[in-house]
């Protein structure tokens, strides 16, 4: 069967099951979502920016959904560790794609911040979610749409203007199954005028011997003077792919930080679509990704200029070793009119071994004279004459290799604004390139695997 037909006649046949454990904020953009799958075809591996990415082939296993809303035998938020604590944030979790606070969570809720269940939201304050849902995800898109047409509950965040909640929110994804999975997850981040958030998001996967499919979309509106800092990381299993789309719209002097860090996983595509609104914005976009094994990254990012006096600064960096794919493609546009922009991209990548495969496509479009852009990718192996040093110094070679991939990733982790976060990553990309760490490193939940 068709990799889309086969999730269109699954929403056909259950409608009422997926509308009535929903909201309808949510549900009205159903329809629209299933003509746009209906009438688009996926891309085809190969195709432009899809080098790595079978959409086709990550589609068409016959995964389940829980449309029902039937809850897990086990909880896993009473066992459940993540591998960056200590981190004084607030905690909430989405259960494979049902929204989920732990009892007595402490969740910012002042002057008039809302953070919680989408679904609950568009529930209570409709004509706020409606607002904004759907309005920066495209249905040509996709994930996206599939997104849309099936997606029940997510996290709603909104912070109201002038307004900054004492400590950063932490949402926890946890995949749990003991059958093929698909989890459709949905973010909308709304900050008004000259608030500010700091949003931490951590994907894990609980059952490595299981496949999950995870899609996500996240819609961002930045307001004028807002700042805003977003965490992405990443510790899955081999057997999780990770399709996820984040849309930003930033208004003017809105300062946004968006870190994508993919430590553990399967095969994951990140799509980022940012767009400056208003002049005078700041964005900075970065990311990594370790890949060993036969696991495949791929990121695609546009960031289109359509105001003047913004600065964009985007930076990824892979280290892909063994069998492993990575792929890079980004696009910064400026409009006409757009005058007195700053932006820069840079994609760096080590390969560590023979058989790793890493493509990398850099590109400017720029339609305006007065501004300072540059773009650059760098790909290779292990600099012998760094090697060489420290081996004379009583270095092996494995320990020579595991200093240089350190350094290497330390620009992109000195982007992140937590303190905190920062030194926990530190430890945690060193325990990837060791081995040590890995989707289930900091759980002790009852599931299949920590029973062995």
């Amino acid at each position: 069967m068709d990799a889309i037909r086969q999730y269109l006649e699954l929403y056909a046949g259950h409608r009422e099951l997926f509308d009535n454990n929903s909201a309808h904020v949510l549900n009205r953009l159903r329809r629209d979502a299933y003509a746009a799958l209906e009438g688009t075809p996926l891309p085809r591996l190969g195709s432009e920016n899809y080098h790595i990415t079978d959409l086709t082939a990550l589609l068409s296993p016959d995964f389940g959904l829980n449309p029902a809303r039937v809850p897990l035998d086990v909880n896993p938020m009473l066992s459940f560790r993540c591998g960056v604590p200590n981190l004084s944030t607030a905690v909430t979790f989405m259960l494979n794609d049902i929204y989920a606070e732990p009892e007595g969570t402490a969740l910012p809720r002042h002057d008039g911040i809302i953070i919680g269940s989408l679904r609950r939201a568009a529930e209570e304050h409709p004509e706020l979610v409606r607002k904004y849902y759907g309005t920066l995800a495209g249905l040509d898109n996709p994930i996206a749409a599939l997104d849309t047409l099936l997606v029940q509950d997510g996290l709603f965040v909104y912070v109201p203007e002038g307004v900054r909640p004492e400590r950063p929110v932490q949402l926890v994804n946890v995949l749990q199954s003991a059958m093929p999975l698909m989890a459709v997850r949905r973010l909308l981040v709304v900050l008004e005028e000259d608030a500010e958030l700091q949003l931490l998001v951590c994907d894990h996967t609980q059952n490595p011997d299981n496949d999950f499919l995870a899609l996500q979309t996240v819609e961002i509106f930045a307001g004028a003077r807002s700042r805003l800092d977003i965490y992405d990381i990443e510790e899955s299993t081999p057997r999780t792919t990770r399709l996820c789309t984040t849309y930003l719209r930033q208004e003017e002097g809105a300062n946004v930080l968006l870190d994508g860090i993919t430590l553990c996983n399967g095969r994951t595509r990140n799509e980022y679509r940012c767009t400056f609104a208003g002049p005078e914005g700041e964005l900075r976009l970065l990311g990594m990704a370790i890949e060993d094994g036969e696991r495949m990254a791929d990121t695609y990012s546009v960031i289109r200029h359509d105001a003047p006096r913004c600065h964009s600064d985007e930076l990824f960096k892979y280290v892909v070793d063994d069998k492993a794919r990575g792929e890079f493609a980004g696009l910064i546009y400026v409009a006409p009119g757009s005058v007195k922009t700053e932006a820069y991209q840079a994609n760096r990548n080590i390969v560590g071994s023979p058989e790793a495969r890493m493509y990398s496509k850099p590109q400017l479009e720029i339609y305006n004279d007065d501004v300072k852009c540059s773009h650059g990718t760098a790909t290779g192996t292990f600099d012998p004459k760094q090697v060489f040093y420290m081996r004379q110094r009583g270095l092996s070679e494995a320990q020579a290799h595991l200093l240089l991939k350190q350094a290497f990733m330390a620009d992109v982790i000195e982007g992140v604004r937590l303190p905190a976060l920062r030194e926990r990553l530190t430890q945690l990309v060193e325990h990837t390139f060791t081995g040590t760490q890995n989707g289930c490193a900091a759980c002790s939940a009852a599931c299949p695997h920590n029973s062995k």
